[in-house]
């Protein structure tokens, strides 16, 4: 197959396969293309990356393999199906599609493998959302979904944002329609958290019970944003009850975890008084 004459488009082989490809993959992602002269699919996608790699003047490379003439790699990397796309990142396989895919398909999975404009808005984002300036975090989040709605990223940190916020109703809303992706045990893991937000702007229901009043205080402390005073109020219904209300206690000091980060003072210092308390 002929390609797009283009600096960043290379055709490979087992003899420089680690070099063309891994080795340079440590610096850029790397695009592998594996196709065959007799894969009418091949011949139509092929020129779909073609065009993009141009396009995207050098921020990933496309590495062409003929199976026929590779078998070696085709079994190392378990190519069983044409066409086949591999994404590479630091030696390693970060991303595949397999079989007959569309143009908006292919140029969709180039996209996250490839930082785009977005990328420094995340950057931005996730520096504001760590100086606590949460309002103007959600904003910037709010402008890379009205490019990329489902970018999952963008749509993290605008929950956390929220939940940062105390609005919890919103970020729920969001967590519990999270899109597949990387990101989705850490969505899953807020939810609770998020819970709690919306449970304390519905108004906790009065108990006569202390461990009850604890919690219940807590909850209000978590929705004003006050996380040392409610993460030693949910300690303090742990120390009391491990299983308080099926884990849900726990549950939503993970969530707070989750929100601060792990390298932020409180989960430093909180997550080894949580283990203390469990085990």
């Amino acid at each position: 197959m002929n390609e797009m004459p283009s600096p960043h488009i290379v055709n490979v082989d087992e003899s420089n396969f680690d070099y063309q490809v891994l080795a340079y993959s440590q610096k850029k992602p790397v695009i592998v293309d594996f196709w065959a002269e007799w894969c009418d699919p091949c011949r139509r996608i092929t020129p779909v990356l073609e065009r993009l790699t141009q396009e995207s003047q050098g921020k990933y490379r496309l590495a062409k393999v003929n199976v026929d003439e590779n078998t070696k790699l085709a079994r190392r990397y378990q190519v069983h199906k044409l066409p086949a796309i591999k994404a590479f990142q630091n030696g390693q396989v970060i991303g595949e599609l397999r079989g007959v895919q569309s143009s908006e398909q292919i140029r969709s999975f180039v996209r996250q493998i490839v930082p785009g404009p977005e990328s420094l808005l995340m950057e931005k984002g996730q520096s504001l959302f760590h100086s606590a300036d949460y309002p103007e975090a959600e904003r910037v989040c709010r402008e890379i979904l009205e490019e990329q709605p489902n970018h999952p990223g963008a749509t993290l940190l605008l929950a956390k944002s929220l939940l940062a916020q105390g609005e919890g109703d919103e970020a729920q809303f969001i967590l519990e329609r999270f899109p597949p992706s990387p990101e989705y045990k850490s969505a899953e893991t807020l939810i609770p958290l998020a819970q709690a937000m919306q449970l304390s702007s519905e108004g906790s229901p009065s108990s006569r019970a202390e461990i009850d009043a604890v919690y219940q205080r807590a909850v209000r402390l978590i929705a004003m944003g006050n996380f040392p005073a409610a993460l030693d109020g949910l300690l303090d219904v742990l120390r009391r009850d491990k299983r308080y209300r099926d884990g849900e206690a726990k549950e939503i000091v993970l969530g707070i975890f989750e929100l601060l980060g792990d390298q932020h003072p409180l989960s430093k210092e909180y997550r080894p008084k949580l283990a203390n308390i469990l085990f």
